[in-house]
Formats: C-alpha cells, sequence, structure tokens
C-alpha cells in the first residue's frame, strides 16, 4: 500500500486516478505534518510500501508574507515524513521543484548543482531537500520538476483558457524559460521510484523548452484547433520587468535529466506540446 500525502492538488489527484486502491491519499485535515504525533496517529495500523509526498505550499508570491507557512508545509512537514520513514523503514518519495535554482547557470541544471533559491518558495522547498537528506541521506528520493498543469486543479492552462475567452487581447512574460510538466507523466515517475525504491535525486519534466509566452500561444493554438476556444487574440511578449511580482522567479530553470533516463524505465520522453494536445483534447470531450 502506498500512502500519499496531498488530496487536492494536481499530482495528488494524478496519483490517486492512477494507484486507485493501491494507495491512501491523505489531505491536510487527515493528517497533521506539523508533528510526529500526527503522522504516527493518522499512519497507525497502515502497512506501507512507501510514502509519496505529493504536498507542498506552492503559492510562489503569496510565501513572501506567508513564510513561516510555506516553512512549516515544506521543511518541517517533510523533516517529519522521513523521520517516520526511517523509524519504520519505509521508503519516502518527495516531490520537489526547479525554483531552488537562481536561473542564473544558463545552461540546464543537473540534480548535483548547487541550490540558490530566489524566494521564499524556492527557500523553503530547499529546505525541505536539505531535511531530507539529513535525517534520510540514503533511504528517500527527490524528484525535482517545474511548471506542473494537469485536467485536476487550477493552473496555468486552464487559466489562460479562461482568459483567453474573457479578454481580447493577452500579455505574457517571454524571459521565463523553463519546461511545461503534465502531472500524468510526474505521477508516473513518482510511482515507479516508489515501486522500485530508487533514491537520490532526480529531473523529471517533458521534453523541450519554452517560455510562458511560448506556452501561452500553443494553448491558444491546440485550442483553437480543437474548438475550445472560437477566436484568436493577439499575446504579446512582455519582459518580466513589465510584470512586476513579490517573489522573484528563475529565468532559466530547465532541468537536466539525463540521470533520470538512464535509471527509470516506464517513462518515455515527450515533447512538452505533445501531453499539451492530449490534455486539451481532454477537455474538449468533456460535455
Amino acid at each position: 500500500m502506498f500512502v500519499v500525502i496531498g488530496k487536492q492538488g494536481q499530482l495528488a489527484q494524478e496519483l490517486a486516478a492512477r494507484l486507485n486502491d493501491r494507495a491512501i491519499c491523505l489531505g491536510r485535515n487527515e493528517i497533521d505534518l506539523g508533528s510526529m504525533r500526527g503522522i504516527e496517529e493518522a499512519l497507525a495500523g497502515c502497512s506501507i510500501d512507501a510514502i509519496i509526498n505529493a504536498s507542498a505550499y506552492t503559492a510562489v508570491d503569496r510565501a513572501e508574507s506567508e513564510a513561516d507557512l510555506a516553512y512549516l508545509i515544506n521543511q518541517t512537514a517533510v523533516g517529519n515524513l522521513a523521520r517516520y520513514a526511517k523509524a519504520h523503514s519505509v521508503h519516502l518519495v518527495h516531490v520537489s521543484t526547479d525554483y531552488v535554482f537562481s536561473g542564473q547557470k544558463g545552461s540546464p541544471y543537473l540534480p548535483t548543482d548547487e541550490l540558490a533559491p530566489l524566494g521564499v518558495y524556492g527557500a523553503s522547498k530547499a529546505a525541505g531537500e536539505k531535511e531530507l537528506h539529513a535525517v534520510i541521506p540514503e533511504g528517500g528520493c527527490i524528484l525535482r520538476t517545474s511548471w506542473v498543469y494537469s485536467r485536476f486543479g487550477n493552473n496555468f492552462v486552464k487559466t489562460m483558457l479562461r482568459l483567453m475567452q474573457e479578454r481580447d487581447a493577452l500579455s505574457v512574460v517571454d524571459d521565463q524559460i523553463g519546461s511545461p510538466t503534465e502531472a500524468s507523466g510526474l505521477a508516473r515517475a513518482c510511482i515507479e521510484a516508489a515501486e522500485r525504491k530508487l533514491s537520490g535525486v532526480y529531473h523529471y519534466t517533458d521534453e523541450g523548452v519554452a517560455s510562458w509566452y511560448d506556452f501561452a500561444n500553443a494553448i491558444q493554438d491546440i485550442a483553437l484547433e480543437y474548438r475550445i476556444l472560437h477566436k484568436r487574440i493577439p499575446i504579446t511578449p512582455i519582459p518580466s520587468a513589465a510584470f512586476p511580482t513579490p517573489a522573484k522567479r528563475p529565468n532559466y530553470s530547465v532541468l537536466d535529466k539525463q540521470s533520470l533516463r538512464a535509471t527509470f524505465t516506464g517513462l518515455c520522453g515527450r515533447h512538452w506540446r505533445e501531453p499539451l494536445r492530449d490534455l486539451l483534447i481532454t477537455l474538449a470531450d468533456k460535455p
């Protein structure tokens, strides 16, 4: 049996859909990750093969004013899960982010590259990684990912579709570069890491790179093709400086996936436009 930490998030819902009765999914109302006692009580009597931590504080801008909460969920909770895993000989898979990097390298980030986050969100996720390594240096797996979207929850794809229906024009930043990642592939990677009890740090994203501007254009093109949208609107590229946010984001956070390709067996590298097309087809088929 797998325990998935998280219930309403995009990744947690993808994991639940794939694992079905092989998983128990626990949200924040069912497990207190801030205390060891809360974790012990929630998992008492469970026969656990692995824990997949799909829970995170991901509100990048709000984290700047809610640092305590971000660190509680992204660091303290991870450390507590690692201590539980160590005490009960349970494998732990933890999901992290490209935002642990500064974006200044200029080439894809290796799993071994130095962490240098720019904001509270990235710093809290980096702290969670370090906490896990300190507790179970050989007994856990960290999967870093980026720009996640899915059929579940709120995300960039759904936001763009809504704005493209409501507005006559959009402006989208074009100087932040990364890799869009559809959550079902990430869920498969998490499950393989849990089933095979893989350890270490790996990077998982869909293939290819894009700016948010490129991503928005692809969403509109495919949505028009499948008649989710019925009119094309102009999308203007703008620099990040023209759209200031509380948190600074890395300009280039592409993740190098060579070690993942060499270790994982159940994954096929698809360019990010392919899973995006699949998702939009699914949305087009909904009544």
